[in-house]
C-alpha cells in the first residue's frame, strides 16, 4: 500500500495533484484576515508606536531638565518632528508605489531606529533639535510603508475589514506606551534607559517586518514628468480635504486640553485619564466596526463616526455652561461629561478613520496605494498643524472657550460636507464594487 502511494506521488500525475494540493492550502491561508503576514505587520507597526509614545510625554521635562529649554524652545524643538513627517509623506507614497515596498520599508524602519541612538549621542541642545528634526523624516515614510505592506498581505475579500482592525496596534500603543513611560521614569529618573528602550523596540520591529513574505506588486511608472498625482491623489482630493477639517478639531483638542481643562474646568491631573478613555474608544469602535466594514458599508461607518465625534466635541464644549446652569450638580456633570466626551470622541474617530482610509485606497488603483496612504495621512496632519496653529491664536485673543466652539463648527462643517459631497464624490469615483 506505501509502495502505490509512494509511486502515484512521484508519478507525473500525482506531482501535479500534489502542487495543485499545496496551491489550493496557499490560496485558502492566503484568504484568512488574521495570516502570518498581517500578524506581523501590525506586530511592527504595534513596536514603531509604542517606540514614538513611549518617550514622547516625557520629552518636553528632558529638555527643561537636561538643557534648561524654555517652554516656547520646547515647542519649538519638538513641533520639527511633525514638520518633518509632514514634508516626508507625500515623497513616500510616490516611493513605496515606485521602488519595492518592502524595500523602502525596511531602509525606512532601520532610519527611524537609528534616530533613536541620537538621542542618546545628542550633547547639546541643538544637536538634540536637529536629530529630533531629522528623526521625523523616517517616521512619516515608515508610517505609509507599513500601512501599505499591510494592504499588500490582507487577501481582497477581508482588506476593508483588514484595514479597521490594523489601527488597533496603533491605539494599544498609544494607551500602553506612554504609562510605561513615565512608570520607568519615576522608577529609575533615567531618560537614558528610555532611549535605549526606544531603539530596542524599534530594531525588534525592524526584524518582525524582516520576516515577511511580500508578493511582487505592479509599481507606477517612472516614465515621464512628474506631476502632483504621484505624490498627492486627485481623484481622492474631497475626502483629503474631509480630514483636514477633523484632523483640524483633534489638533486643538490634544494640544490645549490640559490648560482649558484647568482654567476653564477646574481639572487638574485628568489629561493622561482622558487620553485613555480616548484610545479605549478608538479599540471598541474598531471591533465594533469591523462588520460593517466587512459588508462594505465605508459611507455608513464614516457616517455613524463623524457623527458621534460630532456629539463628543459637542458635550465637551458644553460641559462649563451646563455645569453652571445645573450649580448643585455641577461637579458631577462636569465629570462625566468631561470624560463622557473622551470616549465619544474615540469611539467616532475609531468608526471614521478606518473608512475613510478605505474609501480613499478604493478611489485608487492598485499601484498608487502608497499615495492614497500618504494622502490621508498627510490631509489629517494639515489639519492637525491649522489647529495647532489658529486655536492658539484664537485662545489668546478671545479665549480657549471660543477655541473649542470653533472645534464644533468645523467640525459640523466637516460633516456637512460629508453628506452633501463627499459621500457622492466617492461613490462616482470607487474603484472597488463591493464596497459602498
Amino acid at each position: 500500500m506505501n509502495n502505490l502511494a509512494s509511486r502515484f506521488l512521484f508519478s507525473q500525475k500525482g506531482r501535479a495533484n500534489y502542487q495543485y494540493f499545496r496551491t489550493f492550502a496557499s490560496a485558502m491561508q492566503n484568504e484568512r484576515l488574521w495570516n502570518r503576514n498581517y500578524c506581523k505587520v501590525m506586530a511592527a507597526n504595534f513596536m514603531l508606536f509604542f517606540a514614538f509614545y513611549v518617550l514622547t510625554p516625557l520629552l518636553p521635562l528632558y529638555l527643561s531638565e537636561h538643557f534648561g529649554a524654555t517652554k516656547d524652545i520646547i515647542g519649538l524643538v519638538l513641533s520639527g518632528y511633525t514638520i518633518t513627517a509632514l514634508i516626508s509623506r507625500p515623497f513616500s507614497g510616490y516611493f513605496v508605489d515606485s521602488f519595492p515596498r518592502k524595500t523602502v520599508l525596511m531602509v525606512s524602519f532601520a532610519a527611524f531606529a537609528i534616530f533613536f541612538a541620537g538621542y542618546l549621542s545628542a550633547s547639546t541642545l541643538l544637536l538634540f533639535t536637529i536629530v529630533r528634526t531629522l528623526h521625523g523624516g523616517p517616521f512619516g515614510a515608515l508610517t505609509v510603508a507599513n500601512s501599505t505592506v499591510a494592504i499588500d498581505v490582507l487577501p481582497s475579500s477581508r482588506r476593508t475589514e483588514g484595514i479597521g482592525y490594523y489601527g488597533l496596534s496603533n491605539n494599544l500603543a498609544m494607551a500602553l506606551a506612554p504609562t510605561v513611560g513615565i512608570w520607568l521614569y519615576h522608577l529609575t529618573a533615567s531618560f537614558e534607559l528610555l532611549f535605549w528602550l526606544a531603539l530596542a523596540v524599534a530594531f525588534l520591529g525592524w526584524g518582525i517586518d524582516a520576516s515577511i513574505d511580500t508578493i511582487p506588486q505592479k509599481r507606477a511608472s517612472r516614465k515621464g514628468s512628474l506631476s502632483l498625482d504621484r505624490f498627492f491623489l486627485l481623484r481622492g482630493w474631497l475626502l483629503g480635504l474631509n480630514m483636514v477639517a477633523f484632523g483640524f478639531c483633534f489638533g486643538v483638542l490634544s494640544n490645549y486640553l490640559a490648560i482649558y481643562g484647568k482654567e476653564t474646568l477646574g481639572i487638574t491631573g485628568g489629561t493622561g485619564a482622558y487620553f485613555m478613555l480616548c484610545s479605549i474608544g478608538l479599540m471598541l469602535s474598531r471591533l465594533q466596526g469591523a462588520r460593517a466594514l466587512r459588508r462594505g458599508l465605508l459611507t455608513q461607518n464614516a457616517a455613524g463616526g463623524m457623527c458621534i465625534s460630532l456629539v463628543g466635541y459637542t458635550l465637551f464644549i458644553l460641559v462649563p455652561t451646563v455645569s453652571h446652569w445645573l450649580d448643585f450638580h455641577s461637579s458631577v456633570f462636569t465629570f462625566v461629561g468631561y470624560y463622557g466626551s473622551a470616549l465619544l470622541i474615540g469611539l467616532g474617530n475609531g468608526h471614521m478613520w478606518p473608512a475613510f482610509q478605505n474609501m480613499t485606497i478604493c478611489v485608487a488603483p492598485n499601484s498608487q496605494r502608497g499615495t492614497a496612504n500618504s494622502t490621508i495621512l498627510v490631509s489629517w496632519d494639515i489639519g492637525m498643524g491649522l489647529g495647532i496653529l489658529l486655536g492658539g491664536v484664537i485662545a489668546e485673543h478671545l479665549g480657549y472657550g471660543a477655541a473649542f466652539w470653533m472645534v464644533a463648527l468645523v467640525n459640523a462643517a466637516g460633516v456637512g460636507t460629508f453628506f452633501l459631497k463627499t459621500r457622492s464624490f466617492f461613490l462616482q469615483r470607487n474603484l472597488n464594487t463591493t464596497v459602498r
